[in-house]
């Protein structure tokens, strides 16, 4: 089965010719809105996925007004309320080097400089709390343990290791 991301929440309709409004969850809106994108609409009720054509979008008060093809009524599309947009991970967009899609970044195993036995714990959550992102990390006993993602922290990423090696700067444990 491929792994699907998600990219947004069909939130709305928009009118009453089809438009639908769409809470985006990418960094790459507009790639993944752009005239011809192709989206998987995984509806909320649970019935089975399908495929639908970006005709177009406009971004409108932080949401994505956005036209499917072969949707031009109010009626076809009204049913979709709650819905999640995904794509086929083998869609990703490329990123520059040493940045890194947060499905890979969860889940990795933490280790310090100091000693590349034993994982200090594993990645559960990203936060994005202003100048920098932050890892949570939870070890096998304690606190979580907050990484900030910083070049002086964050001395090597290994995605297909699933390993990650930071410098414990004075303070970051608990």
């Amino acid at each position: 089965m491929t792994q699907e991301l998600t990219v947004g929440k069909l939130v709305n309709t928009h009118g009453i010719r089809g438009e639908v409004k769409i809470l985006s969850h990418t960094d790459f809106p507009e790639v993944r809105f752009a005239k011809g994108s192709k989206l998987l609409i995984v509806p909320a009720d649970g019935s089975p996925k399908f495929e639908v054509t970006v005709e177009s979008a406009r971004e409108q008060k932080g949401m994505y007004v956005v036209r499917l093809m072969g949707y031009d009524n109010i009626n076809q599309v009204e049913k979709y309320k709650g819905s999640m947009l995904t794509v086929p991970a083998e869609d990703l967009v490329d990123l520059p080097e040493d940045e890194f899609y947060f499905h890979q970044i969860v889940g990795c195993q933490v280790f310090t400089d100091e000693d590349a036995e034993h994982p200090l714990g594993t990645i559960t959550e990203i936060l994005q709390p202003g100048a920098n992102d932050v890892w949570v990390v939870k070890p096998a006993k304690g606190a979580e343990i907050l990484i900030p993602v910083i070049k002086d922290v964050v001395l090597n990423v290994d995605i297909p290791a699933k390993k990650i090696t930071v410098h414990l700067m004075e303070g970051l444990l608990p």
